[in-house]
């Protein structure tokens, strides 16, 4: 049976300060360093680490690290060389489980970990003993290709593992997480180029209305309309009607 977690006052007053509001600093790609900071506060660790990660093409398209650490490629030879003989790196891959918080704990012992490449040639240089993630799925809101995640990792080195408080913080903040991710690159792409006729078209697919019944309130065919949701797919760079509403409406009011 597990033991139950609990919160406290302090971590729950954290967790509606992480995700309130719009932030200011806005990077190049990630998310803001602010919150990144924060989150370090929340699940104490000694650095924290976010990736734009495609398995399929073995890259990183971004690393956003805090504190920052310029890093090196050699280093990120390692990584790819060992990363699916590494239990908890390949896990969301091999598993499908997107919404899991894992701890290299819940795959390896202490000295299962130490006698991996993953630790010998790469994590252990790096100083770190203990590691705490989770994936976000990048959807067709962002045109994602196959393989392609974003992931959240927190660094411990010797000492305590981190806790079930941590994985349980971490599984609240999640979908948090993930909504702050798509609100930062939906800002960094700026607003979707869409004609007066698409935004009105939009706004009715929004309401819930079918191709047949908008149709019939703009006095076209429903070809006309699928058309229309076709070019609309297009500019915006997705590929279904809920993505196309949520990649145009994420930061102007659906009226």
């Amino acid at each position: 049976m597990t033991a139950p977690v609990a919160a406290s006052e302090l971590d729950l007053h954290t967790l509606l300060g992480i995700v309130a509001g719009t932030r200011g600093d806005l990077p190049a790609a990630g998310l803001p360093i602010s919150l990144l900071a924060e989150l370090t506060e929340l699940v104490r660790c000694d650095g924290v680490v976010f990736i734009g990660h495609d398995s399929d093409q073995q890259v990183l398209w971004f690393v956003q690290q805090f504190p920052a650490d310029a890093g090196d490629d050699q280093a990120g030879q390692m990584y790819w060389k060992h990363y699916w003989d590494c239990d908890p790196c390949c896990y969301w891959d091999r598993s499908g489980d997107v919404r899991g918080v894992t701890k290299v704990s819940d795959f390896y012992s202490s000295r299962q970990w130490h006698s991996t490449g993953m630790y010998a040639d790469y994590i252990g240089p790096n100083g770190a003993e203990h590691e705490l993630g989770l994936v976000l799925p990048v959807g067709p809101e962002l045109a994602a290709g196959p393989g392609q995640t974003v992931r959240l990792l927190f660094f411990r080195g010797p000492g305590p593992d981190f806790s079930e408080r941590d994985r349980a913080l971490l599984g609240l903040l999640r979908p948090h997480l993930h909504q702050a991710y798509i609100d930062a690159e939906h800002r960094r792409r700026g607003a979707p180029r869409l004609t007066p006729r698409h935004w009105e078209l939009l706004r009715l697919v929004a309401a819930g209305y079918t191709n047949a019944q908008i149709g019939r309130r703009l006095g076209v065919s429903e070809g006309t309309v699928r058309k229309h949701l076709e070019n609309i797919y297009a500019r915006l760079q997705v590929s279904s009607r809920t993505a196309a509403v949520t990649r145009a409406f994420a930061n102007r009011a659906v009226s």
